[in-house]
């Protein structure tokens, strides 16, 4: 289909469905719920009054926004490891879901070199055991696969990929994404051509806010800096990403989820970046941390960084996406810019520290989020 036909589709399909009650009383699967994405992904659905099911490890980091969140509390939790189809199969049964979002992975480049045996086989067999659960479960209609934008062959060229690029990512970690993107593209053609389940990819650039506690990302270690009154250390200040708010991928996997739910012609593989003006270099989104908590006042927190190579492995220097298929299938845009973004985890983050109650901060920040967008189902 056409963009233009595409588009006019989405305003079809907007006016036939009430979207901001869409996930009322669904059934909605979320495998690695217990992570930093999955966390804000979990509150989301609860506050929309979806029916959740999480499958996934214990949080992989201490503390977890999971834990400090309570959303261990509102759903339904079970604590399982992707790469144990047995069990896997057993929860699809139990639950029956329409809907699953699958996002457990081993997500950190690094890790990946000190451990690729792991990271390929729960990126790669993870994805294989909840699509043979999907085949298996007739109740499933909508199903959304989570990668990264770094599936891409890299060319460190200064324009965005294309949902048509090669797949080929550098290190354990982004070929595994690769991988599952083939894999997925494997069952679709092979298993679903004639069930009506919808299935789709979405390729996510970086992804920021608060409660992310992982090593080895930039601005948990700006805020590991600012909590032990040290300097922070950054090792490749210009290398350049695409930074966006959690909410704004998280919502847009949903708006995917829902929409092919209602049409399977909505299916496929999705960039969900930010604009060009928030493609920043490490070195710039480093700076406007500082900027933004220096401006808090807090007496004895004021931060600083410095570059210090750590003679670590290969790293991208450039990556950039496209983002007008979603856009123009959809009407999707970005509605907070990185400066927004940067304020809102500072906001978290102090709150973190002061000891208040985190989830009601998050409930404020998806409330806003929301009004900005006039809800995260429409553009």
């Amino acid at each position: 289909m056409h963009d233009k036909g595409r588009a006019a589709l989405g305003y079809r399909i907007r006016q036939r469905v009430n979207m901001d009650t869409f996930y009322k009383g669904k059934k909605v699967l979320i495998t690695g719920h217990t992570g930093f994405k999955g966390s804000w992904m979990c509150k989301v659905l609860i506050n929309e009054g979806a029916s959740v099911t999480g499958y996934a490890i214990e949080p992989p980091t201490d503390p977890a926004l999971f834990e400090l969140s309570g959303i261990r509390d509102s759903i339904d939790h079970v604590t399982g490891d992707i790469r144990d189809l047995s069990h896997l199969k057993d929860v699809f049964e139990d639950k029956q879901p329409e809907i699953v979002i699958h996002m457990a992975a081993q997500p950190i480049v690094r890790d990946s070199y000190k451990d690729p045996v792991y990271t390929y086989e729960t990126n790669v067999m993870g994805t294989v055991n909840v699509l043979e659960c999907i085949r298996q479960t007739e109740s499933v209609k909508s199903f959304v696969n989570v990668t990264t934008d770094k599936v891409y062959l890299n060319r460190e060229w200064p324009w965005g990929y294309r949902e048509n690029e090669e797949l080929n990512g550098y290190d354990p970690y982004s070929n595994s994404k690769s991988c599952s993107e083939l894999v997925t593209g494997a069952y679709k053609k092979s298993f679903f051509n004639e069930r009506d389940v919808a299935i789709t990819t979405c390729r996510a650039g970086n992804v920021l806010g608060g409660g992310d506690f992982a090593n080895d990302r930039i601005i948990p270690d700006c805020i590991r800096a600012v909590e032990a009154g040290k300097e922070i250390i950054v090792r490749n200040p210009s290398s350049t990403r695409p930074y966006q708010h959690v909410l704004e991928p998280v919502c847009a996997y949903l708006m995917i989820a829902a929409r092919q739910y209602e049409d399977k012609s909505y299916a496929g593989c999705y960039n969900v970046g930010p604009d060009d003006v928030d493609c920043l270099t490490t070195g710039e989104i480093v700076q406007l941390f500082c900027d933004k908590w220096n401006q808090t006042g807090k007496p004895g927190k004021k931060v600083s960084w410095r570059s210090e190579k750590d003679g670590g492995p290969h790293e991208a220097n450039f990556l950039k996406l496209d983002c007008s298929l979603i856009r123009n299938t959809f009407g999707w845009r970005p509605h907070w810019h990185v400066d927004k973004t940067i304020e809102k985890i500072v906001e978290w983050t102090s709150a973190y520290f002061a000891g208040e109650d985190v989830s009601q901060v998050m409930d404020k920040q998806i409330e806003e989020y929301m009004r900005a967008g006039k809800g995260y189902l429409t553009p």
